[in-house]
């Protein structure tokens, strides 16, 4: 399969001729428009400081259905104990530089270069990027930010600078969008924290088909600031 260089302007190509990496192309732009045509497609940037953009569509695909979201006793518990609030689009900003100052095992560097904050920053003042923020007592614990269209929310990092508050923000988001009628969270690549939360892999095929029935529903475009969280006790 060959990857395609996106800066002889190319248009993204279908996500199924990607390299078996993964890889779909590199280079390009991050202005907000190509970014949602790369979500709509099932596309996303992934890359370090100093290399080009690269463009991805991995298979398998780790997603997460919000009523498959899996709570520990312990989470219960801390929920249970309004150990946390939770708000929506409140911080957008503070939420991706703790994301990028995050400290990750194994990486030296972050892919939350300046240029992805300001592409991300874009989308949220234009109401496509939204964030989740965990908080204890006025501060900033943790929190997660990610892309929204239609009836799909692509998750792409989240923090915690307190223990569980990632976890907090996730669990409150997942019953959130439930409720609103969201079918899915794109989780896009494995961890063994996504995944003891419930996220798991489906196909690329899968995955492209039940994108493309989210992008038949109402995107809820805009400030996520008056939409109430879902908290505890959930009606599982």
């Amino acid at each position: 399969m060959p990857i395609f260089d996106f800066n002889r302007g190319y248009p993204f190509p279908d996500p199924r001729l990607a390299h078996p990496s993964g890889i779909v192309g590199f280079g390009g732009s991050l202005e907000p428009g190509r970014l949602l045509q790369a979500y709509r497609m099932g596309i996303f940037p992934w890359y370090s400081e100093g290399d080009p953009i690269i463009w991805w569509s991995p298979d398998p695909r780790m997603v997460l259905y919000p009523d498959e979201i899996k709570i520990s006793h312990s989470m219960r518990k801390v929920l249970k104990d309004g150990y946390f609030r939770i708000t929506f689009d409140i911080c957008f900003r503070d939420v991706i530089r703790g994301c990028r100052e995050q400290p990750r095992p194994g990486q030296n560097s972050t892919w939350i270069t300046p240029e992805m904050t300001n592409a991300y920053t874009q989308l949220h003042d234009m109401g496509y990027a939204h964030s989740v923020e965990v908080w204890l007592d006025d501060r900033l614990a943790g929190g997660l930010y990610g892309v929204s269209l239609g009836s799909y929310f692509s998750g792409e990092s989240m923090f915690s600078r307190v223990s569980n508050a990632s976890k907090a923000g996730l669990i409150v988001l997942a019953k959130t969008l439930q409720k609103q009628g969201f079918a899915m969270i794109d989780c896009q690549t494995y961890t063994p924290h996504l995944a003891s939360m419930g996220a798991r892999h489906i196909s690329r095929q899968q995955f492209l088909k039940e994108l493309q029935a989210c992008l038949t529903g109402r995107t809820l475009a805009g400030s996520w600031q008056q939409m109430k969280p879902v908290c505890y006790p959930f009606q599982d």
